[in-house]
């Protein structure tokens, strides 16, 4: 819509008819409401980056940027362009991203993380800088140790579903029965 705009289109019903062509199933209204700020002169420079989800920035920001896709890249350089926010957020989370993929378990490395943060970081990342701060060791532990309590945590969900499914059903002998034996 924006690229119509500037090529001299102010007519919505002709953009209207292209995109439901493309299979947009909105109607002339849609495309009118979108037009409304470029008649009241407020065009923007740029055109809008396509509809982003918190989700996704999100992953785009935690993936490797090498495994991201050149659009993906480029939408997050953009982004990262138009506002600060989400530029420092992926500065500073792709660092101990970093440590925990490759499980470095390096002192310094997180000390320094944590101190950079505190002063400009935003709130979320200086309240993750302080969870980490104060469980060091639980964070140092879960980079260096390779044992985990998924099993065990699996259990537990697994008869807390049971317990659920069966509540105000079954005595307490069906429910030891159904816990005991392999699912």
């Amino acid at each position: 819509m924006h690229h119509r705009w500037m090529e001299g289109c102010t007519n919505a019903s002709a953009p209207a008819q292209e995109i439901q062509q493309l299979g947009h199933r909105g109607d002339v209204n849609t495309v009118r409401r979108h037009l409304k700020p470029y008649r009241n002169g407020t065009i923007p420079q740029t055109a809008p980056l396509p509809h982003m989800t918190v989700r996704r920035v999100a992953d785009w920001i935690m993936r490797r940027p090498e495994r991201l896709t050149d659009t993906e890249h480029k939408y997050l350089t953009e982004l990262c362009k138009r506002s600060p926010a989400p530029a420092t957020t992926t500065t500073y989370a792709r660092r101990p991203a970093l440590t925990v993929r490759e499980r470095r378990s390096e002192h310094p490395a997180l000390d320094i993380w944590t101190a950079d943060v505190r002063p400009d970081g935003q709130r979320e990342l200086r309240t993750l800088a302080n969870g980490m701060r104060r469980d060091h060791a639980a964070v140092q532990a879960a980079l260096t140790t390779t044992c985990t309590s998924g099993a065990v945590e699996d259990n537990i969900t697994r008869i807390k579903l049971l317990k659920r499914q069966l509540h105000g059903r079954a005595d307490l002998d069906l429910l030891r029965r159904r816990t005991l034996l392999p699912p």
